[in-house]
């Protein structure tokens, strides 16, 4: 199981990042097609934290324990303040056929990551570092409740359709 680690200050930066991310759409023409790399990234990042025992969520983990870090020393230097431990949650429980699902989510955000400009590599990323970040919280977890349960439902109709017995 990984252990993830949040600070108040590593949740202000993926806020940032949000923010960072969502102001230009918000300002301009609020074409949905523009969410695309950052959504995608935060999906991939959030299902991550799901991923307990695997590469996703060890890197899951790994970012959040890094934003910490980070937004500790970087709070830390500019106000003078301590740092401020979250609790954190799990959304829910993956089955073998939802990840498949999530595999194949990676794989997609990969190819999208390699067909993009820098400025949509950078939404990826920024993305991913907000969403491993802000789906460890108990209550956007809570909130993404049916997140795993929806993976999990599109896996056991492909392995249906496969040809397989769902679980």
């Amino acid at each position: 199981m990984n252990a993830v680690s949040l600070s108040l200050a590593g949740v202000a930066v993926a806020l940032v990042i949000t923010w960072a991310n969502f102001r230009p759409w918000w300002k301009g023409n609020r074409d949905p097609k523009a969410l695309v790399p950052y959504g995608s990234g935060w999906l991939l990042g959030a299902l991550a934290t799901i991923c307990v025992g695997g590469l996703l969520g060890w890197g899951a983990a790994g970012i959040a324990a890094l934003t910490a870090g980070a937004g500790d020393t970087l709070v830390g230097k500019v106000v003078g303040t301590g740092a401020a431990q979250l609790a954190s949650a799990r959304m829910g429980v993956l089955t073998p056929a939802g990840g498949v699902v999530v595999f194949l989510t990676l794989c997609a955000v990969i190819l999208l990551y390699k067909a993009s400009g820098k400025q949509d590599k950078r939404r990826i990323t920024g993305g991913i570092v907000s969403g491993s970040v802000m789906a460890a919280l108990p209550g956007i977890a809570a909130a993404l409740g049916w997140l795993p349960d929806a993976v999990n439902a599109i896996g056991a109709y492909g392995q249906s359709l496969a040809g397989g017995s769902p679980l």
